[in-house]
């Protein structure tokens, strides 16, 4: 299991999970965005991916939405992302 962030992201595991399997962006960041909606702030949120650009994709979009990009682990050629959700969504559900 390669580690693609420098956060440990080994035992994270996510409270909700998003399966982002197969889908092209910029679509796992689409489905990321309505999940988020969706999850209490404070949530970790894993989003399952085979894009390889999960890992920079997820990184900005939290940094411009606000969320803490917690990191990414890769296995093989499936992505582990992980955020932990901000209150700035939580306005617009």
């Amino acid at each position: 299991m390669e580690i693609v962030e420098a956060f440990e992201t080994t035992d994270l595991r996510g409270d909700e999970i998003l399966d982002a399997y197969g889908l092209l962006c910029p679509i796992p960041i689409v489905k990321t965005s309505e999940k988020v909606k969706t999850l209490a702030p404070g949530a970790v949120l894993e989003v399952i991916s085979t894009d390889a650009g999960i890992e920079a994709d997820m990184r900005n979009w939290c940094k411009s939405h606000k969320h803490e990009y917690l990191g990414c682990r890769r296995d093989g050629r499936i992505f582990h992302a992980f955020l932990r959700v901000s209150d700035k969504d939580q306005k617009e559900r």
